[in-house]
């Protein structure tokens, strides 16, 4: 499986994540609920891990969202198969949950990079 493989490559070996396929309207109710956004986007990762030490460890990374209707709209701009599409924004969220954040520039290369990467080792 393809997330398995992503996963061990990322040494998240026992990581355990919830995944949610939904359509536009449910996401944007989430992204609107969560991160006081407006309207629906393609992907929103909630991570279940707090940088509080005191709190104790859990193999559970958090949840991935993803939105069809956004996820066929991405694609067909993009030129590339629903499969695709969807292998990379679980991987954009599962990033997001492992820390990476593509909100600051400095970041945004080393995430898109990763990004890429991981696309390339599932695609084989």
């Amino acid at each position: 499986m393809k997330l398995k493989r992503i996963l061990k490559d990322l040494e998240c070996h026992d990581g355990e994540l919830s995944i949610l396929i939904t359509d536009d309207k449910h996401i944007s109710e989430l992204n609107s609920r969560f991160l006081k956004r407006k309207g629906p986007t393609n992907v929103l990762a909630f991570s279940i891990r707090d940088d509080d030490p005191t709190e104790p460890e859990t193999l559970m990374l958090g949840d991935i969202v993803i939105s069809l209707d956004a996820a066929m709209r991405d694609a067909k701009k993009a030129g590339e198969s629903l499969t695709k599409m969807i292998d990379r924004l679980l991987i954009h969220g599962l990033l997001h949950l492992l820390g990476y954040d593509h909100e600051r520039s400095e970041e945004a290369r080393k995430m898109e990079e990763e990004m890429e990467r991981l696309l390339t080792m599932v695609e084989r």
